[in-house]
C-alpha cells in the first residue's frame, strides 16, 4: 500500500458528497442584519456548471425580536448555468434525480437542497432548490436548466 493510497481513498469517498457552496456575494436588506446570501455551487458531477442561489440570513436583532433563534426562512432561487465546457459525469439519471447540495436552515428540522434531474428527452439539466423539513413539506420552490446542445 502506498501513501497515496489513503488520499485517493478519501477522495473517492468524498466524491459521492453534495457539492460545497463558496459565498460570492452578500446583500443587506435592513438595518437589523437580515441579509441575502449569495452563493456559487459548481455541480460536483457535471463539469462546466455552475449554480448561484440567493437565500434570505436572519440577522441577530430579529432572531431576538421575533423568536425562533434556530430557523431561518425556507425561500431561496437558484440560476444555472454554463461556465465552462460541459463534461457530463456518472449521474443519477432516473426520475427522481439526486441532491447536487444541501445545508441546514435550522438546528434538525429544516435543509435547503439543489437536486439536479436529467431530462433526456429534451437533452436538459434540470436543478430545483427547495426545502426539506422533517414534519412539513414546502411548496417554496425555484427551478433552473442547462440544456446539453452546442449552439452553431
Amino acid at each position: 500500500m502506498t501513501r497515496a493510497t489513503p488520499v485517493l481513498a478519501a477522495a473517492f469517498c468524498l466524491a459521492g458528497l453534495p457539492a460545497a457552496a463558496e459565498e460570492v456575494g452578500k446583500i443587506g436588506v435592513d438595518w437589523v442584519g437580515n441579509d441575502i446570501i449569495i452563493e456559487a455551487i459548481a455541480d460536483p458531477k457535471v463539469e462546466g456548471v455552475t449554480c448561484h442561489i440567493a437565500y434570505f440570513e436572519r440577522g441577530l436583532i430579529d432572531r431576538l425580536s421575533k423568536g425562533n433563534w434556530f430557523e431561518d426562512p425556507s425561500n431561496a432561487s437558484i440560476a444555472c448555468r454554463q461556465s465552462g465546457p460541459i463534461t457530463v459525469g456518472e449521474i443519477d439519471r432516473g426520475r427522481d434525480g439526486e441532491d447536487v447540495f444541501r445545508a441546514s436552515r435550522s438546528i434538525i428540522l429544516k435543509s435547503l437542497r439543489v437536486k439536479r434531474i436529467f431530462d433526456e428527452a429534451n437533452q436538459t439539466l434540470i436543478y430545483a432548490a427547495h426545502a426539506a423539513e422533517l414534519t412539513d413539506g414546502s411548496a417554496k420552490v425555484s427551478i433552473s436548466t442547462v440544456p446539453l446542445f452546442q449552439a452553431d
